[in-house]
């Protein structure tokens, strides 16, 4: 059963401030994680979208350059079959990774919740009776 107010003790109010600092500080943490969570899960796809360019346009580049090789060496020379197909293989390959690094760009990891309930928090133990 819980005393009221008036006729708490000192340590006992001193108890239950800090048992409910401790409650803060662990209500920021949880906050902190699951704002860097959804972050982490907005990047997922571009990232993986971005690796998947770079992969892509390097094979591709590789294996195209090869067989362009083989198939134009017939109608033109070898060096330029190879040239104008990695020329197309490269604008690929860099549209892919353009596009996924302007979507990750747009993801923030600062936990801007986070960071305002404690600056409110850090307001209230200054200032508890505004």
């Amino acid at each position: 059963m819980a005393t009221p107010l008036t006729q708490r003790s000192v340590p006992e109010l001193l108890q239950a401030i800090v048992g409910n600092l401790q409650e803060i500080i662990r209500s920021e943490f949880r906050l902190a994680k699951t704002e860097l969570k959804e972050e982490a899960a907005k990047a997922a796809k571009p990232a993986a979208t971005f690796g998947a360019g770079l992969v892509l346009g390097f094979y591709g580049f590789g294996f195209l350059l090869l067989a362009s090789v083989y198939a134009f060496s017939t109608v033109m020379p070898a060096w330029l079959a190879a040239f104008l197909v990695g020329v197309v293989l490269a604008v690929v390959a860099a549209a892919l990774v353009t596009s996924s690094s302007k979507k990750l760009k747009r993801v923030d990891p600062t936990p801007d919740k986070t960071i305002q309930t404690l600056e409110e928090n850090v307001q209230w133990v200054k200032h508890p009776t505004k």
